[in-house]
């Protein structure tokens, strides 16, 4: 944090991040198999065990421990690879891969229709627009709203510059840090620039006669018309690209430091953008408490809606936004607002499908979930810099339409999974 923050090896970042999939994949092994599958294989014996452990399981939680659980009638999934079984004694095995794989492919395009046909289809279409306004809101904004608040930091950094015109500096050392400034039309005679840092700063149409720059930290410095005569540079990092339109008369360089020279001790603007992440993905945290303790109580569809709208309620005040915590602060509310409609849209999708099409359809609406957020992230990055109005009226309608077309869905609080 501040001026401790460093960067570290990006290994250890990506082994930090993995550790969660690693403890998920871990856990995936103490879990007990799909029935659905079990039943499609015919294990129908290992099915049934599944079943009674999660009916014990609740009944217990719920009091009722002494509760039997009965089946009396298991309905078999049915069967689409008897292709397979007619290729499995005849034909080399390429064939009978080649048979397997076209027929799971057939077998996935059919269940995909499904979600499509009676009496899933309607919802299907209404999930999708949920889907789609909830992911291009939601990570168009997430990635807008970094960039705008470095972009307001910009404005307010640059109106800060300060001005000096028509110097004339001789026999003098600077061995100090100049930040954000502009020198134009300046003179500087048998001057030393000893173990300086140059932060934004800009020389223009200036002349350098018979000086010295000596261990210089520059970033984003630039000497821009300026002329050199017998100038000595040792150990600096002012390379050619630094001198623009620049004129350079017997002059000799040390020990030129390439690369990037960026010191995060100086420059925030990296960590400020993993900051400002940091506390929305914070704000998350509300959310969910009130989601995990509200959804049953108030409905799905309440929450769903009411998120959306509120939401895109909220992205409209972004328009008075005009500081930093302010910005930060309507960032923190509709991630807030947000992440309750995530956690009910997901819950009402599952819900929604029975369970032969029930990964189909979610796995499909995840898909256009992520092509949605590629278009937001496209859109809105586009717009930064340039215009606020845009964004926030997009972001707001997109929102509060998905909230009406979420609130036009059936509501499943106590209905029976199908």
């Amino acid at each position: 944090m501040g001026s401790a923050y460093q960067f570290h090896s990006w290994r250890v970042f990506v082994i930090v991040c993995a550790l969660p999939c690693v403890s998920s994949v871990v856990a995936l092994t103490f879990m007990p198999e799909s029935p659905r599958f079990l039943l499609e294989v015919g294990k129908h014996d290992e099915a049934w065990m599944i079943l009674k452990q999660i009916h014990d399981t609740n009944m217990r939680a719920r009091g009722q421990p002494e509760k039997v659980f009965t089946v009396t009638r298991i309905k078999t999934p049915k069967q689409i690879d008897e292709l397979i079984e007619i290729e499995s004694d005849t034909g080399t095995w390429y064939r009978r891969c080649f048979v397997r794989i076209r027929t799971e492919l057939y077998g996935i395009w059919l269940t995909f229709m499904r979600c499509f046909n009676y009496p899933v289809k309607d919802n299907t279409i209404k999930l999708t627009a949920v889907w789609f306004t909830l992911s291009f809101g939601y990570y168009g904004l997430s990635v807008w709203f970094p960039d705008v608040i470095k972009h307001l930091q910009s404005d307010e950094y640059a109106s800060r510059v300060k001005h000096f015109r028509n110097e004339e500096v001789s026999h003098f050392v600077f061995n100090f840090t100049l930040e954000n400034q502009i020198h134009s039309n300046g003179e500087y005679i048998n001057d030393r620039f000893i173990m300086m840092k140059f932060k934004s700063v800009t020389f223009e149409d200036s002349l350098f006669k018979n000086c010295v720059f000596e261990d210089i930290t520059s970033l984003n410095t630039y000497f821009r018309n300026c002329t050199f005569v017998n100038t000595t540079f040792y150990n600096t990092d002012l390379e050619q690209y630094k001198f623009v339109d620049s004129e350079l008369i017997n002059c000799t360089f040390f020990h030129v430091r390439t690369g990037c020279q960026i010191s995060f001790d100086d420059d925030y603007s990296a960590y400020w953008i993993y900051f400002v992440n940091f506390l929305g993905t914070l704000a998350v945290l509300p959310g969910n408490i009130v989601s995990a303790l509200l959804m049953d109580r108030i409905g799905r569809l309440t929450m769903l809606g009411g998120s959306m709208v509120l939401s895109g309620i909220s992205c409209f005040f972004l328009w008075f936004g005009t500081s930093e915590s302010m910005m930060i602060g309507m960032l923190c509310l509709y991630n807030g607002l947000t992440i309750s409609a995530w956690n009910s849209l997901d819950v009402i999708t599952v819900e929604l499908y029975p369970t032969d099409r029930r990964a189909t359809g979610f796995g499909f609406l995840n898909a256009l979930c992520k092509a949605a957020a590629v278009l937001g992230n496209l859109i809105f990055g586009s717009l930064v810099g340039i215009t606020k109005a845009i964004p926030i009226l997009l972001a707001s309608t997109v929102l509060v339409c998905g909230g009406l077309v979420g609130l036009r869905l059936p509501d499943t609080r106590t209905q029976v999974l199908m």
